[in-house]
């Protein structure tokens, strides 16, 4: 087992204009480990006074700093520094994301940290390739359109992969030339704290990046709201990206949303059974179920339908849960005690609507963190709650279908658009399946893949906007038209 990071090792403070800021009257949250409940550390707490020095920052740093007026490619070469300080720091940053978010250590050392570092080389090597066109307008006129940064961003992120989703934002909001003020979860503030340290290690600008650690309802808010943010990007559920978007209007802020999921994964019967059951299982108990795009609803169809119960059944018995900390656990805990709660609620809102328990339903080991054992229903309806309502949790509605209408019909009928997955050895029913869900992403015979290169967002009720690959500069730079009289 790993040793566990001291208390003395966290970095607590708000970071503010290249410096560790206390809160002005000395508060402090606390953030737990959720294995064992006990307290992590005790974090400076931001409201809406320090949300306002951290903006002001930020803007200082944009409307007369140097980051936004370096070269793109020395820009690049900061974001290069900070992938390079991020895999020098790899297992530190595993352990304290480990602690505090209660993920097994192998994803955070195989998952979380190597693609934080990936998203941040891939838009080191993207910030000097923004560029403009020339356009024919008619008249005498040399007419062109310019990509520039939006301003200063808010970006707010949840605590599911805190580290992670923290770069999906900050990195190319830095590599376009904007500066960032970065509302951590508060269930999880630590690496987000711990990236500030790193950025500034790698010589990133003063002001450039901001943290402040904090409440939604206090933080986050303020954050949404302020006149000094010019854009929003928020990651975390679709009724709180509801508040977010009413509080920016009130200064026409602009905001990208990448929000909550009810994704369908889909087996059909002529499938890899075997491949596709153990990618059913990774797809819902990952993270314990605290996915935006896990698998929650699995289609399978009606004819290999108690082959599948069977495996799933088997891959989850083969699952251990424990201590985050050792290697060979491969599910944690939930984040907190009331998510645990959210979620049992569930399962029994699950049992009373008439869905068969196949296996789990109950809190899991040891006793004193916040565990739930991997939760498996059959004979379940669409209609059901558990069918149409995010759960975040180990829960997996399994559900039968004859033929692909049916079964376009049920995989489509969600407020919900993030991701669907689907499993057949048929090229041609693959593609047209594919292009017939509504969903920002769509997985072929594979399941949960994601990279800096390839957009992600989602349709309906999922948010809008997309994150990573080229599709980021969409989202992080405004067009400006020139027109030149010849």
């Amino acid at each position: 087992m790993a040793q566990a990071v001291t208390e003395r090792a966290f970095a607590t403070e708000l970071w503010i204009g290249g410096a560790w800021t206390e809160a002005q009257d000395g508060r402090r949250f606390a953030t737990l480990n959720p294995a064992t409940g006990q307290v992590l550390a005790e974090v400076s707490e931001a409201r809406e006074a320090e949300v306002d020095l951290a903006v002001k920052a930020a803007r200082e740093a944009f409307e007369s700093g140097k980051w936004p007026r370096r070269a793109a490619a020395d820009r690049g070469r900061v974001l290069y520094r900070i992938a390079e300080a991020i895999e020098r720091h790899a297992d530190e940053l595993a352990e304290i994301e480990s602690l505090d978010t209660g993920k097994p250590i192998q994803d955070t050392r195989r998952i979380d940290v190597p693609l934080a570092a990936a998203t941040f080389r891939y838009y080191a090597g993207f910030a000097d390739k923004v560029h403009g066109e020339t356009i024919p307008a008619r008249g005498p006129f040399l007419t062109m359109t310019l990509r520039e940064p939006m301003g200063v961003v808010a970006a707010i992120t949840p605590w599911n992969y805190p580290l992670l989703l923290a770069t999906y934002k900050v990195a190319p909001a830095l590599a376009f030339g904007n500066t960032v003020v970065l509302k951590p979860a508060e269930q999880t503030p630590l690496s987000a704290l711990k990236l500030a340290e790193i950025c500034a290690e790698a010589g990133l600008d003063a002001g450039a990046f901001n943290v402040v650690p904090g409440h939604g309802d206090s933080a986050g808010a303020a954050l949404a709201r302020h006149p000094g943010i010019d854009m929003v990007c928020f990651t975390g559920s679709t009724e709180v990206g509801t508040k977010i978007m009413q509080a920016a209007a009130e200064h026409n802020t602009r905001v990208q949303l990448e929000l909550g999921g009810k994704s369908p994964h889909v087996i059909f019967e002529d499938a890899d059974l075997k491949a596709a059951v153990r990618a059913a299982a990774f797809g819902i108990f990952a993270n314990v179920g605290q996915v935006c795009t896990a698998g929650s609803r699995l289609f399978v169809h009606e004819a290999v339908r108690e082959a599948v119960l069977e495996g799933l059944v088997q891959a989850v018995g083969k699952f251990r849960q424990g201590d985050p900390l050792d290697a060979g656990t491969r599910l944690g805990p939930l984040v907190s005690a009331e998510h645990r709660e959210r979620v049992h609620r569930y399962v029994e809102r699950g049992k009373e609507e008439g869905a068969r328990l196949v296996t789990g339903g109950a809190f899991g080991a040891p006793e004193q963190g916040f565990y739930y054992l991997p939760t498996i229903f059959d004979d379940v309806n669409n209609r059901m709650c558990i069918a149409q309502e995010e759960i975040f949790g180990p829960v997996l509605s399994v559900i039968p279908f004859r033929d692909e209408d049916e079964l376009l019909r049920q995989a489509n009928d969600t407020v919900y658009g993030l991701a669907a997955g689907l499993w057949t050895r048929d090229i041609q029913r693959a593609l047209r399946t594919a292009k017939a869900l509504q969903a920002g992403t769509v997985w072929i015979n594979t399941f949960g893949m994601y990279d800096p290169t390839t957009p992600y967002g989602g349709y309906k009720r999922s948010g809008f906007g997309r994150e990573l690959g080229a599709a980021a500069i969409e989202e992080f730079t405004q067009t400006k038209t020139v027109w030149i009289g010849l």
